[in-house]
């Protein structure tokens, strides 16, 4: 199990936000980390393109964990920061919590960071995760 802290990946994924605008897009406004089960951190950032060809930043995450040769994700977190200033933690969105599950089966026991102090299992936003059965 991990020792990384909630504080310490929100902190880990606040590292890499650096918001850039090309045009009428912004790129790296919301940043995510990772802890792999053998303890390495990885992280990403969002990249928002036109006709759905940009990705998230769980995906930028995981994409940088499944080339250092890791699929299984102890936990995970996302940040944006407001115009104001305000850093938020995140919940992934559905295409995420989908990818998450199908780079591991594992992946169902990932921490998901929702705050500072509360964190639920993929399993528990992905409740209806198995292929389902034929109608009678």
């Amino acid at each position: 199990m991990t020792t990384v802290t909630n504080g310490e990946l929100i902190a880990s994924a606040e590292r890499v936000l650096h918001p850039h605008t090309v045009g009428d897009r912004v790129f790296g406004n919301v940043a995510s980390a990772l802890v792999t089960e053998a303890g390495a951190v990885h992280s990403g950032v969002c990249i928002d393109t036109g006709s759905g060809t940009g990705f998230c930043a769980e995906h930028a995450a995981i994409a940088a964990m499944v080339t250092a040769r890791e699929y299984r994700i102890a936990k995970i977190v996302a940040v944006w920061r407001n115009e104001e200033g305000a850093l938020h933690v995140l919940p992934p969105c559905g295409r995420c919590r989908e990818f998450i599950r199908q780079v591991d089966p594992g992946n169902l026991d990932t921490e998901v960071v929702l705050g500072m102090r509360n964190s639920v299992t993929l399993r528990d936003l992905l409740p209806f995760n198995e292929w389902p059965s034929p109608l009678d």
